[in-house]
């Protein structure tokens, strides 16, 4: 395709309803506060990715840096029937950049880019990545531009589908949402996390049709779901009772089957959101995830007096990068 110019995405389709799109980072590594069972071997790994594919999930979310995570979605793919594989869409991230020094020069940048792309390609198997994120939201504007330059070089290759960016913070999103060239963002929001609608976010979204919006963190890596009192008091600290008092009594309001669903519910209540990124580590949470998408989600006065109601909780609490560990 050379140096062939690709036209903008046009916009997606108003969601009507949120997609369920698998979450693989628990494939690839040890993940989430509230994981009991650890990381998946490789054949339960496998047949999480079949049944996915076989429940009509045709979206899979990973990432370089999620360890065997590319690996195991690239052997997974490769063993799918044709046309399973050619409703699939891989949506992955590039490095973290971790290595790439402050000062290194737009040559070094490219030749980082490019191998993690590659690096990418083989993994799952595929000659052009469907949707290729930052990894991090910084990379838009680091090393003066140079890495978000080198990703709109290789979309203009035919390379690279999509390009997006995953983003922790509503000043990001924001910032990000100022690029023309990224038509796709994931961010972190649940239904205790206000930070998003105070900060305009919603409007700004308004405001890029093209941009297609998916959710990660809708169950905060499981606690919403699990209510457990431990886990609670660590990372809400003294105000975990009434967070957890919030949920269960929401549960009960609302008539939704348990908390992961009234959390699941939530997001997918939300106009902008075009799918919801969520793992799973066994077959059995898979398909509770699964039947969760089949409920209505929450009505808008529902939604609407659990953003009124909801307990206050600090920015930090709601990033789990910033929990305290074991």
């Amino acid at each position: 395709m050379g140096g062939m110019s690709l036209p903008a995405h046009a916009p997606d389709p108003a969601p009507a309803a949120p997609a369920l799109v698998l979450g693989t980072v628990q494939l690839g590594l040890p993940y989430g506060i509230a994981n009991r069972s650890g990381q998946p071997d490789e054949a339960m790994a496998g047949a999480i990715l079949a049944e996915a594919a076989a429940l009509g999930i045709t979206q899979w979310d990973t990432a370089r840096a999620y360890g065997e995570a590319e690996a195991r979605i690239g052997k997974a793919r490769a063993a799918l029937p044709a046309a399973a594989r050619a409703r699939l869409e891989i949506l992955t991230k590039l490095s973290p950049l971790s290595d790439l020094p402050a000062d290194a020069g737009p040559a070094a940048v490219g030749a980082a880019v490019s191998a993690s792309v590659e690096a990418s390609r083989a993994a799952l198997g595929q000659d052009r990545l469907d949707t290729l994120l930052l990894h991090r939201a910084a990379h838009l504007d680091s090393h003066g531009g140079a890495v978000w330059m080198a990703c709109r070089a290789l979309r203009s290759t035919g390379i690279v589908g999509r390009l997006g960016g995953s983003v922790q913070s509503p000043a990001e999103a924001l910032r990000a949402l100022a690029e023309p060239a990224l038509t796709h963002i994931q961010l972190p929001l649940n239904l205790l996390d206000g930070r998003w609608a105070a900060a305009g976010v919603p409007e700004a979204l308004a405001a890029r049709p093209d941009c297609r919006v998916h959710v990660r963190s809708a169950l905060l890596q499981g606690l919403i779901g699990g209510l457990d009192p431990a886990l609670y008091a660590r990372v809400f600290g003294a105000d975990g009772p009434a967070v957890r008092l919030f949920v269960k009594e929401a549960v009960a309001r609302f008539g939704r089957a348990s908390p992961a669903d009234l959390a699941l519910a939530y997001v997918r209540a939300l106009p902008f959101v075009h799918g919801i990124v969520v793992g799973a580590e066994t077959l059995d949470q898979l398909r509770a995830n699964r039947a969760a998408f089949a409920a209505p989600p929450l009505a808008p006065e529902a939604r609407a007096a659990l953003e009124a109601e909801r307990p206050a909780v600090p920015a930090a609490t709601l990033d789990p990068a910033q929990w305290s560990r074991p």
